[in-house]
């Protein structure tokens, strides 16, 4: 319930300081000295209450709903003032102004929810093993203080030496379950060496991220895969074969559904489409009894070969999409002497490129992150995609968490940053072809 309170607080809070800002730029524009002076007088009062309940999320939850009634009562002493002088201050109604403020409140909300899983898979990724198991979760990674001693770093803890704390750096870690310390000045003994329990140890902590996570992660990598560049090479391989295979022929099995005029055109785009009602599970045996005949078990053939037979999905967007080219264009380039293909593909595929966008980005999403093909096809380590990799990385390190997860970190990162910096491709063409066809 702590976390929900987490979160309603911080959604709330965006509402405040949406709200604040605008009612705050009126009153600047206007002069409207009272309302900027209600504004600041709350908010300064909600920051000092804030220094003595920030920790509790509810007490948070109401702090910002006193922020908000701050905001909206600095509203109505500006609209007060604006309507002696005539001016209305928004456009919009209070009522409306409210359903915009709840909407954004549950937009926020619903992507604080979505965020959570993102976030924690980062912050554990740098976390250390003492704190993986701990609840409620650590959010904010801590590591041990390390110090150079001779040519060496070693962690330090705290130890009593004599009824007394002393420093002391950890130099091995016996198979006992102690650990063996040296005493580090200023205390007496410095340089003595003693053994104690783990649990009469305390690390010295600080906030930090271990990186060594993801050095420890890359290090695991087996030889026979080339320290992880085969799993990364066969990934790419296998997407720009995909992408290609999926552009192409299905946008020329489109082409000729939206465009050529032949006898159960229509009979046969139903049927093509009925083929997506069929679950993967169904056709999974069949499909590998094919390709175990032809010998391509234990290679990558069976994960791009079929891309070149059209995908009925990526059929279905390029074809919306070639229904909305104007037949002038087609009727033009056939007097100029253009076959079909060469309409195909001097006229129909320039003007399909925020469909082209799309399907691309899809293809190359799901060849990064197909599993169920290589664990059916392939068996040797230096022929597996990233996807497979990564589940024989948990297999083998699942009892190290932190390694775990950076690995999953950097395995995610690629395909995240590829969105982020084209799903206004991706969203454009979905859209379009959706409005268009």
């Amino acid at each position: 319930m702590a976390a929900i309170g987490w979160i309603a607080a911080v959604a709330l809070f965006y509402v405040a300081l949406w709200r604040g800002l605008a009612v705050a730029q009126i009153a600047i524009r206007f002069r409207l000295l009272s309302a900027l002076a209600t504004l600041f007088a709350g908010c300064a009062l909600s920051l000092v209450v804030a220094q003595f309940v920030a920790e509790q999320p509810y007490r948070q939850l109401l702090l910002d709903v006193g922020l908000l009634a701050t905001v909206y009562a600095a509203y109505w002493v500006a609209r007060a003032r604006m309507a002696r002088v005539g001016i209305r201050l928004w456009r919009r109604p209070f009522g409306k102004a409210l359903r915009s403020a709840g909407l954004h409140l549950a937009l926020a909300s619903g992507a604080a929810v979505f965020s959570v899983p993102f976030a924690w898979l980062i912050v554990t990724s740098f976390k250390e093993d003492i704190d993986m198991s701990k609840f409620p979760p650590v959010w904010v990674p801590k590591r041990q203080i390390e110090r150079q001693i001779g040519d060496q770093r070693y962690p330090i803890s705290i130890v009593h030496v004599d009824g007394r704390p002393a420093e002391a750096a950890v130099l091995e870690n016996l198979e006992s379950g102690e650990q063996r310390l040296r005493i580090l000045p200023p205390d007496p003994n410095a340089g003595e060496e003693i053994v104690r329990l783990r649990s009469e140890i305390t690390p010295i902590r600080k906030v930090g991220l271990r990186w060594e996570n993801y050095r420890d992660a890359l290090r695991f990598l087996p030889e026979e895969a080339e320290k992880g560049w085969a799993f990364l090479r066969n990934t790419l391989v296998l997407a720009v074969l995909n992408i290609i295979g999926i552009v192409l022929s299905s946008s020329m099995v489109a082409f000729g559904f939206a465009r050529l005029r032949f006898p159960g055109r229509d009979a046969m785009f139903a049927l093509m489409m009925a083929t997506m009602m069929l679950p993967g599970a169904v056709t999974m045996l069949p499909v590998f009894l094919i390709f175990r005949s032809l010998g391509w078990v234990d290679t990558l053939n069976p994960l791009w070969v079929p891309a070149f037979f059209a995908s009925a999905f990526s059929v279905f967007l390029f074809r919306q999409f070639m229904m909305t080219i104007p037949l002038e264009l087609e009727e033009a380039a056939k007097l100029d002497g253009c076959t079909p293909f060469g309409i195909y593909w001097r006229v129909a595929l320039p003007l399909i490129k925020p469909a082209m966008a799309a399907i691309t980005i899809m293809t190359f999403l799901g060849a990064w992150n197909n599993f169920m093909g290589p664990l059916i096809y392939i068996n040797s380590p230096e022929k597996m995609p990233v996807a497979y990799a990564l589940q024989l990385f948990q297999t083998d390190h699942g009892g190290e968490p932190g390694m775990l997860m950076a690995a999953c970190t950097m395995v995610m990162s690629p395909v995240v940053a590829l969105f982020f910096f084209t799903q206004r491709y991706f969203i454009q063409g979905v859209t379009l072809t959706g409005l268009k066809g």
